[in-house]
């Protein structure tokens, strides 16, 4: 990682170790995103938390705490490798982590969707999500994302279409 960010990386992503954590080693997360955290220095951090293995919804608000906790820029609902990915009751609960978090520390820290969101529809029902927990100040490439690869494709043949 120190080389990627020595060779220009702004971001990093990391995926947590999710069979550590649902084994109750919550000590493991904390420390694995803080010295992850650590060794990015001014890169950001984004934390994966693969939220359809997690499934539990008050898993996925303890993850989203403790990664924010120990440092995390951004959490993120999956890799897009797992089934589901993104759903909007795992990123409403997330939203809601950041919510208190911002409300504790006043540090915002980002969010993005991703993993199955394929068409225009999904992806303003993620935006009007976070327009409504966090509010408009979110509402900008530094706080939202939304991972693409099948809505740009989507939203393409949308726009040739008409």
């Amino acid at each position: 990682m120190k080389y990627a960010v020595d060779h220009g990386a702004q971001e990093i992503d990391m995926v947590i170790s999710r069979g550590r954590f649902l084994a109750g080693d919550r000590s493991f997360l904390e420390d694995e995103v803080r010295t992850l955290k650590e060794a990015c220095g001014e890169a950001h951090l984004k934390v994966i938390l693969e939220t359809g293995e997690l499934k539990d919804l008050d898993l996925i608000y303890e993850a989203s705490i403790i990664a924010m906790e120990s440092g995390a820029d951004f959490i993120k609902t999956s890799t897009g490798k797992i089934t589901p990915g993104a759903t909007p009751e795992a990123f409403y609960v997330m939203l809601k982590a950041i919510d208190a978090h911002y409300r504790e520390t006043g540090r915002k820290v980002g969010i993005k969707a991703a993993g199955g969101i394929s068409n225009s529809d999904d992806a303003m029902r993620y935006y009007l999500l976070v327009r409504s927990v966090l509010g408009e100040s979110w509402l900008n490439p530094a706080h939202f994302r939304i991972g693409a690869s099948k809505l740009a494709d989507a939203v393409f043949g949308e726009i040739k279409d008409r």
